[in-house]
């Protein structure tokens, strides 16, 4: 076991993108565990847009704290217990945040990771089967409720979540419309993710292309980007559509998300008669269970793909959130700390 413990810190509020000097690194020693407690040693660290939210202002959590170690999911391996549930050598995945060594007594927010077929990694236990793969789950069968024969649209859909939803979606036999930045996301959103069409916004004018692509308009938008992509899904919305809030990547290097553009076209949700509802993974805590298994099924049935993007390197990790905002990333992105099993003590 390493002798100390290495924790990335809160230094100031992001401005804009995210600097380097916006974290501090510190060594501390590792923790010990007390009575009922446990020490995870982090192997790998889980990477999402929200997390540039948790940085600089009050969002449906508050705001990390300035000296605070860095909030984020990971996975990791009991390497000292004193808790009967939680035995050395197991792995868990919980909120860990950015250092090596996390001491807990297992509250609800930490559990073990269940192989759900052999060779389950821990980059899928953080991606499709963690709250990336939920939020796709959820938020497109519970919120957007699409129906066989319906047209689902997706921004991001290149995304960790974004492509997720694309599948999902083709399994409910769903024709399926993804937006992503590039040929090369464009070509895996179709080639491998099976969409029907993928709109490339970097090169393209994506409301006309929206309207090409579907003439009687778009029964599901699952927004992942917001700005002038949620308004080019706006204004090519089906009689009774329904638009699935999941996340607004666009704005979220504003200093202030208050002063962000309002949405111009908001009027032809009343035209159409069409519903746009948020949600926020953590409402469906009580039902991770079903939706793990509604994913493990699609992936038997071959009927679900993912792509990861794995970094390495302690030192690299705020480099490695960044990339999620200069559109680096393909897949979901994770950071590698070290390899499991690890010398237990």
């Amino acid at each position: 076991m390493a002798e100390t413990n290495r924790r990335w810190l809160l230094a100031a509020r992001p401005q804009g993108m995210i600097k380097d000097s916006d974290f501090r690194l510190v060594e501390e020693p590792v923790p010990e565990p007390g009575p009922g407690e446990f020490l995870v040693r982090q192997t790998h660290l889980s990477f999402d847009p929200t997390q540039r939210g948790w940085i600089a202002y009050d969002t449906y959590l508050p705001a990390v704290k300035i000296g605070d170690v860095v909030r984020a999911g990971g996975v990791g391996q009991v390497v000292k217990s004193n808790n009967p549930a939680f035995k050395v050598g197991q792995m868990v995945q919980g909120g860990f945040g950015w250092q090596d060594y996390m001491v807990t007594a297992g509250q609800t927010e930490f559990m073990p990771v269940t192989p759900l077929f052999p060779g389950m990694s821990p980059e899928q236990a953080l991606g499709v089967f963690g709250i990336t793969g939920l939020t796709a789950w959820f938020g497109l069968t519970d919120v957007g409720k699409p129906v066989a024969g319906e047209t689902v649209l997706v921004s991001g859909a290149a995304g960790a979540t974004g492509s997720v939803v694309i599948q999902i979606a083709k399994a409910l036999g769903c024709k399926t419309i993804g937006i992503a930045g590039g040929p090369e996301k464009c070509k895996w959103v179709t080639g491998v993710a099976g969409a029907d069409a993928c709109i490339d916004y970097k090169s393209e004018n994506v409301a006309a292309r929206i309207k090409e692509l579907a003439p009687k308009g778009v029964n599901v938008v699952f927004e992942n980007v917001g700005g002038e992509i949620l308004e080019a899904a706006l204004m090519n919305l089906a009689l009774r559509a329904r638009v699935v809030l999941c996340g607004g990547i666009s704005g979220y290097n504003e200093a202030n998300p208050a002063e962000s553009a309002g949405i111009r076209p908001y009027m032809n949700l009343t035209v159409t008669r069409s519903r746009m509802e948020g949600f926020i993974i953590l409402d469906y805590a009580t039902r991770y269970g079903e939706g793990v298994q509604a994913l493990a099924k699609l992936i038997s049935e071959g009927k679900l793909k993912t792509a990861e993007d794995v970094q390495h390197g302690f030192e690299n990790i705020p480099t490695t959130l960044r990339r999620l905002f200069e559109g680096k990333n393909f897949g979901k992105q994770l950071l590698k700390i070290c390899d499991p099993p690890l010398p237990v003590v």
